[in-house]
């Protein structure tokens, strides 16, 4: 072994960690297992755009009790510091995952321990809610453990500061540089002060749902359409616990639930993946839509942070959108329905990520409104709201990976809310007599036509993430010079802050933080953005390949010619 892993395994045997952790290193030792405990201790879990993440297990590398508790520690160490003399307040909550209910109490009584007021979640909410509850109750910080729509293996530490969003520059540094001061597990405050925890659920639940509910403008068409078929499923998650409720609450009576996915379980059994971005987890729920003629399916990931739809196309099959159409949707709609009731103004704004459709931001531009484009991570678009507090109304913001925020009373990606509002745009087409299909369709005759494809790679371990370190570097070195036919003209450097015009070879500065992405735009409006994950060695490429729509009758053969365009723009970059 590495001596610095050897280093590390020797000093977990040698801590105060419980006999079965301690006999499992043991094992691998004696079995000379020395990839898995390479992998285990060869480096400790960092925040990254998700926070804490990563495979269940014994070692720094693994989500367990005692990484949990190191994290919680650091956070803690961070939190004395930045709020001397305070009464410090943190709220807790956790998702269905495995060990969730368990890394979550570890956390409530390290953060008890160090003589924090803890606000805990008795039992498993969304991530939204958290956020919510970190500004309702006037706290400081607070941590839902979760691992969002990763592998059952997998379970996360979010931490959040006292705006409810995800910690940013400084404090996630901060954070890590506190973290990496602890040098035992000894020196973690395990021992919980059950007198400074305060269980929390139903009464923050009303306050929730009553916030959402205030998003709803257009409540008589809710009532004439309240009998919309709505088909739901959490895929074993937390979104069982608000989704149905809010619908109710707004007016909606004829929601079908998939029972074989209702109950909360950390085992995802019904799914490979509990991720609504993938077919698989929607089958269950498409099959119901059909064989009940509904209006929409709608589905949420474990911490219900994200939201995923299916729709009937302009074939009359089911169809699932992707992020960009149903953000594309929901940007729409709320831009409309305020310009209608007169109550647009120039301070109002919206916004989404780099790697989302440029379709949202010709949206935003065509209401007159201002768009704001941000890194990747809902916890800068959370950045953004603070920033223009006082100075700008935030309407909504999204990113294509099926996260969205309606208002600014949460501060992350809010499925619960998000599923609100797209019921209440189904019913507002129906209204119409219109289909959703039939809006996106309009939407793409008003702003153009755009078409996106991802694709994710994922290497393994150690040697993984040099591998893909290696790829960024090449592209950086010797970007393409073309793609599906059209020149590269703009390569952008986020990690480098420079916007390179190629024909000319003149730059601009990119104002926004370091983050290691490129983005390569051709000369027809060709976007390819590629991104390595912050927390697993995994790249993603963002491909968005956009045309002219004219006539209604032409949708599918252009569409045809943008799936056909993204293909050979995945040739070409050798994908």
């Amino acid at each position: 072994m590495d001596t610095l892993v050897n280093q590390k395994v020797n000093q977990w045997l040698e801590s105060s960690i419980d006999d079965d952790s301690k006999a499992e290193i043991k094992s691998l030792v004696d079995q000379q297992k020395w990839d898995i405990l390479t992998d285990a201790f060869y480096k400790n879990l960092e925040f990254g755009t998700g926070g804490l993440r990563g495979i269940m297990g014994v070692g720094t590398n693994r989500m367990n009790v005692y990484t949990v508790g190191m994290a919680t520690q650091g956070l803690s160490n961070y939190l004395k510091k930045a709020f001397p003399g305070e009464e410090i307040k943190v709220a807790v909550a956790h998702d269905s995952r495995n060990n969730s209910a368990l890394f979550a109490r570890t956390t409530a009584n390290v953060f008890s321990a160090n003589g924090f007021t803890v606000y805990f979640f008795k039992a498993l909410r969304p991530t939204p809610e958290l956020s919510f509850a970190i500004r309702e109750l006037g706290c400081q910080s607070g941590v839902v453990v979760t691992a969002s729509h990763n592998p059952k293996e997998y379970n996360g530490f979010k931490a959040y500061w006292n705006d409810g969003a995800q910690l940013v520059e400084p404090h996630d540094e901060n954070v890590i540089d506190e973290v990496n001061l602890i040098q035992n597990i000894d020196e973690v405050k395990f021992e919980g002060n059950s007198s400074k925890i305060i269980e929390i659920g139903e009464d923050l639940d009303q306050k929730y749902l009553s916030m959402i509910d205030a998003l709803i403008l257009e409540k008589d068409t809710i009532a004439r359409q309240r009998d919309l078929k709505i088909v739901f499923t959490p895929i074993h998650g937390t979104g069982i616990t608000l989704v149905p409720a809010i619908l109710e609450k707004i007016g909606f009576n004829n929601i079908h639930i998939v029972k074989e996915q209702a109950d909360p379980n950390g085992d995802f059994p019904t799914v490979v993946y509990p991720n609504p971005e993938e077919a698989e987890a929607m089958s269950l729920a498409m099959k119901m839509a059909e064989n009940i003629d509904a209006d929409i399916v709608m589905a949420t990931d474990p911490d219900s942070d994200r939201v995923g739809i299916g729709v009937k196309n302009n074939h009359d099959k089911w169809q699932l959108l992707n992020g960009n159409q149903t953000g594309a949707l929901i940007f729409y709609h709320l831009l409309n329905r305020m310009k209608i009731a007169g109550l647009l103004t120039d301070r109002h704004f919206m916004v989404n990520t780099i790697v989302t459709s440029d379709l949202l931001d010709r949206i935003t531009e065509g209401f007159g409104v201002e768009s704001y484009n941000t890194l990747t991570g809902f916890k800068h678009i959370a950045a953004l709201i603070r920033d223009f507090e006082g100075k700008k109304s935030f309407i909504g913001g999204g990113e294509e990976s099926y996260g969205y925020l309606i208002g600014d009373q949460v501060r992350d990606k809010d499925a619960i809310a998000s599923c609100a509002v797209i019921a209440e745009i189904v019913a507002s087409l129906k209204d119409q007599g219109k289909t959703v299909f039939d809006q996106l369709i309009d939407i793409y005759l008003e702003f153009g036509l755009y078409k996106e494809k991802l694709i994710s790679i994922t290497r393994k371990g150690q040697s993984g993430a040099e591998e893909i370190k290696a790829l960024m570097s090449q592209y950086r070195s010797n970007p393409p010079q073309s793609l599906a036919g059209s020149k590269v003209v703009k390569l952008m450097d986020y990690q480098n802050s420079i916007t390179t015009n190629i024909p000319d070879q003149s730059t601009e500065t990119i104002n926004l933080p370091k983050s290691n992405v490129l983005q390569f735009v051709t000369e027809d409006g060709t976007k390819v953005s590629a991104r390595p994950s912050g927390t697993e060695p995994k790249i993603k490429f963002y491909i968005s390949v956009r045309t002219d729509l004219d006539q209604r009758e032409k949708f599918d053969s252009r569409m045809n010619f943008l799936d056909t365009k993204a293909e050979q723009v995945i040739k070409d970059l050798d994908l």
